[in-house]
């Protein structure tokens, strides 16, 4: 059963006679013609009584009218649906990002696309950096915003920036300069995130590959809780720089750290940007064109 067919058919049950069904549908009538027979050849009886005076409908063609209609209405209303999700005026799109990412930078790009597509629903995943990668390769995340994972296994990294971690240390804590090592920082009890957290593990990755040893004082589930454990002189931390305006606000001074640096590239993780939804490709094209040396963009 084709559109056409179904459109044919509600024309001549409407109009009575192929004659002004052909001319509605701007169709010759045997071109008409041609198309009801071999619908009913294809259903294997026959829609319509002909006569020469009227045509009129058959009891299979009386029991599948009201269908007919349902089927015309399903169709106009699919495809002004389909209509408004490439005009991006309907439609949803689900992210996941990395905790410290979406506290910190993920408000301001998503404010952003609301500005530009208002219809358009957001869904937030904030968990983990393995979470994120896991999300993205089962299909259930269009777009991840990530460390860069070790393996892409077909998904495609874009990068936004590099983030360099960066010592949190409490208000009265007394350095010799502007910066700090780690082998001084790892002098005081040192708190951090709990695994599988992708900040942990760059830590112990970075500081194995340098034979630094360290001990976990603390260990949590937030960026927010290693705030204020270190306002409250429990210990000294690292975090991503771009959480450093978070630590500041609690009173808290951030220094760079020197040997070694530790630097993660973080961007958008999808499957091939071609096959993403047009809502997904517009997130893509403006986290990119976003991204800048004022980064996190500003409102």
């Amino acid at each position: 059963m084709t559109l056409k067919q179904v459109q044919a058919f509600l024309a001549v049950a409407a109009s009575g006679n192929f004659a002004d069904a052909a001319q509605a549908m701007f169709l010759s009538q045997p071109a008409l013609s041609l198309i009801i027979k071999a619908f009913e050849e294809e259903l294997g009886g026959k829609l319509f009584l002909r006569s020469t005076r009227r045509v009129e409908l058959t009891a299979e063609g009386e029991a599948f009218l009201p269908r007919a209609r349902e089927l015309l209405a399903h169709w106009h209303s699919t495809t002004e649906d389909l209509r408004l999700r490439m005009a991006l005026k309907k439609g949803k799109i689900a992210v996941a990002a990395m905790p410290y990412f979406a506290a910190t930078a993920l408000p301001s790009l998503l404010k952003r696309f609301k500005r530009s597509y208002p219809d358009l629903q957001i869904e937030i995943h904030d968990v983990v950096a393995e979470k994120v990668v896991e999300l993205v390769q089962a299909g259930s995340i269009e777009l991840g915003i990530t460390f860069e994972p070790t393996a892409l296994n077909g998904l495609e990294f874009a990068p936004l920036y590099r983030d360099r971690f960066v010592a949190v240390l409490p208000a009265d804590y007394q350095t010799s300069g502007n910066r700090i090592s780690w082998r001084e920082l790892l002098t005081s009890d040192f708190i951090t995130l709990q695994h599988p957290s992708g900040i942990r593990s760059s830590i112990e990755a970075e500081l194995a590959k340098e034979g630094i040893e360290f001990t976990v004082a603390y260990d949590c589930h937030q960026l927010a809780t290693i705030g204020q454990l270190v306002a409250n002189d429990f210990g000294v931390a690292v975090i991503p720089s771009l959480c450093s305006k978070q630590m500041n606000d609690l009173g808290l001074k951030c220094l760079p750290i020197t040997e070694p640096v530790i630097e993660k590239s973080v961007g958008l993780l999808s499957r091939p940007k071609n096959l993403l939804s047009v809502a997904a490709q517009a997130m893509y094209e403006l986290a990119l064109k976003s991204y800048g040396s004022d980064w996190p963009p500003q409102d």
